[in-house]
C-alpha cells in the first residue's frame, strides 16, 4: 500500500480537494490481480467457473479479473443494499437484482470489492448455498478485519485495509470516486465522517 500524494494520481481535478491520499496505487491493483488470477487457475483446474459479481462496487475487479483467468468462467451479477446512502451497513439485506443463472452444481466464486461488517456476504452467502451450487468460495480485493462483526470464509482477499472510508476502482461515495484507478482515502470533511 502506498501512502502517494494524490495529486500524483490519476484523479480528476474537481476531485482533488476531497482526496486525503492514495491508499491502493492501480498498479498494485493490477499486480494483485494477476497474483489472485494465478492462485484461481490452479485451484479451478479442469473446472468452469461462475463469477458473481455484487454489483456495483466490484464491476472493475470482475473485469480485470475474468480477463486474466486462464479456466473457462462465466459472469453474472447480483445487486444487494444493506448501505441506502449511509457509510456504514444497516446490517439488512434487500437482493436488488438476482442472477439470471441457475447455479445448482456450479463452482461459484462470489466477487467483492470490499468486506467490512460482513453482514451482507454473509446473508448472500447462505442464500446462493440455498441453491445447492458444486462449490461457493469468495474473493474480496478489499477486506476491513477490524470491522467484522461475522466470522466468514475469505478464500482470496487482496488487501486488508485499515478502518478508513476508501473510495475508486469500483468504490464509491454518493455515485462519485468508483472511476478511479487507484484507492484512495477520503478527508471526513468530504463524506460527513
Amino acid at each position: 500500500m502506498s501512502d502517494a500524494s494524490p495529486s500524483t494520481a490519476r484523479i480528476p481535478d474537481e476531485y482533488l480537494p476531497n482526496i486525503d491520499k492514495v491508499l491502493i496505487p492501480a498498479e498494485d491493483i493490477a499486480a494483485k490481480l494477476d497474483e489472485l488470477a494465478a492462485e484461481i487457475d490452479r485451484d479451478y483446474a479442469g473446472r468452469e467457473l461462475l463469477l458473481v459479481g455484487v454489483l456495483k462496487g466490484a464491476i472493475f475487479v470482475v473485469s480485470d479479473l475474468h480477463r486474466r483467468l486462464g479456466v473457462p468462467a462465466a459472469v453474472d451479477f447480483m445487486a444487494v443494499s444493506s448501505y441506502g446512502s449511509a457509510t456504514t451497513s444497516s446490517g439488512v439485506v434487500r437482493i436488488l437484482k438476482d442472477l439470471d443463472t441457475q447455479i445448482e452444481g456450479q463452482d461459484v466464486l462470489v466477487v467483492e470489492d470490499i468486506v467490512d461488517s460482513g453482514l451482507t456476504l454473509d446473508y448472500l452467502l447462505k442464500n446462493l448455498r440455498s441453491r445447492r451450487p458444486a462449490s461457493v468460495e469468495v474473493l474480496s480485493l478489499l477486506t476491513k478485519p477490524s470491522r467484522r462483526e461475522v466470522d466468514l470464509p475469505i478464500r482470496y482477499v487482496g488487501f486488508e485495509v485499515p478502518d478508513v472510508f476508501v473510495v475508486g476502482y469500483g468504490l464509491d461515495f454518493a455515485e462519485h470516486y468508483r472511476g478511479l484507478s487507484d484507492i484512495v482515502t477520503l478527508k471526513p470533511e468530504a463524506y460527513g465522517g
